[in-house]
């Protein structure tokens, strides 16, 4: 086993994902701004240190940060498809200029 190893991507990866990804890589995995970290499943890897591909001794700790949850003040809200959606299509074709209006006296 080589006593180095690369840091992986984590970025962009959910929890569960990161904690595997940083297990098979070889390396450990803290988050300071989840004390609850090995138990987030569904929160997104926003940040971390050292950066991806920088060599580190194997079980080095990688620090990850999260985007701030549902029940974290300024959470990112929900991310399903809201309804109505825009009208398909492409741009509406220009109207002609107003005539004069039918029965109008000049």
């Amino acid at each position: 086993m080589p006593d180095e190893v690369r840091v992986p991507r984590l970025i962009g990866l959910m929890a569960v994902d990161a904690r595997e990804s940083a297990a098979k890589h070889g390396v450990l995995l803290a988050a300071p701004d989840r004390p609850d970290f090995h138990q987030v499943v569904v929160d997104y890897v926003v940040r971390q240190y050292p950066t991806p591909g920088v060599w580190v001794p194997r079980d080095a700790v990688v620090t990850v940060w999260f985007e701030l949850g549902p029940g974290d003040a300024g959470g990112a809200g929900v991310r399903e498809p809201r309804r109505p959606e825009p009208p398909d299509g492409g741009l509406h074709r220009e109207l002609d200029e107003p005539g004069p209006e039918v029965g109008a006296v000049w």
